[in-house]
């Protein structure tokens, strides 16, 4: 049985088998992460959707410390490979692969991919476009749309996921409404909401998403730490 344990703001390990992998590792300098990237358990994958802070976070260094599969938009793989992760694999929107851990598919995401901060020297730099994923382990299918827009190309996902992890936050990402209406697009069994209340730009009411989706799925709020098994 597959279980996916929120971290905080966007960052969830899915776990089957044996095998982890850890979705946009913001820990370090995250308000609302409920451990350190030092406490994490064995890691085989590190899935990164786009080059922000608060989604690169801690990925070079814990993808470096596991020996773990980095996958990223090609260019931020590339990014991610010279600084010193071996097994960084950049892959395009719309491909797949199967990995030791599971299949992991990318797809479309609406935002920015600029790399910022201290990962980049202070500059800041362009590094590809975002992403979302679809990531199958264990027969299920967990779809981590990272900082996204609602976009039509979530219609082309029906019928292919179990369980949504969708951003709420709204002001970056979408809102509760349209975080919703992209939950009718995808028709997912469960939706989790992410990237919200971490900051006061994105303190949104997770009650309202919740009732905007009604009956078509059912909503499930983690607080970090908290485990969801599926």
């Amino acid at each position: 049985m597959p279980t996916l344990t929120f971290h905080g703001h966007s960052c969830f390990v899915l776990e089957h088998g044996g095998k982890r992998v850890i979705f946009d590792p913001f820990l370090s300098g995250n308000p609302k992460a409920d451990v350190k990237p030092t406490d994490l358990p064995h890691l085989d994958g590190v899935l990164v959707t786009h080059g922000h802070a608060d989604h690169l976070g801690d990925a070079v260094a814990i993808a470096k410390q596991h020996a773990a599969t980095l996958v990223a938009p090609y260019e931020l793989a590339l990014y991610c490979g010279d600084r010193g992760v071996e097994d960084a694999n950049g892959m395009g929107i719309g491909g797949s692969r199967e990995f030791p851990f599971g299949h992991v598919k990318l797809v479309a995401a609406v935002h920015g991919g600029v790399v910022e901060g201290e990962a980049s020297g202070g500059k800041g730099g362009y590094t590809s476009f975002p992403c979302g994923f679809v990531v199958t382990m264990g027969g299920q299918h967990v779809y981590h749309a990272g900082d996204t827009a609602l976009t039509l190309d979530m219609q082309l996902l029906e019928g292919q996921v179990d369980v949504m992890c969708v951003p709420i936050g709204d002001h970056y990402t979408m809102g509760p409404e349209d975080a919703a209406r992209a939950v009718g697009f995808v028709k997912p069994r469960v939706a989790i909401p992410m990237h919200f209340g971490t900051f006061p730009a994105i303190d949104t009411d997770p009650k309202r998403f919740q009732s905007a989706v009604g009956a078509r799925a059912e909503v499930v709020v983690l607080q970090p730490g908290q485990t969801y098994s599926f």
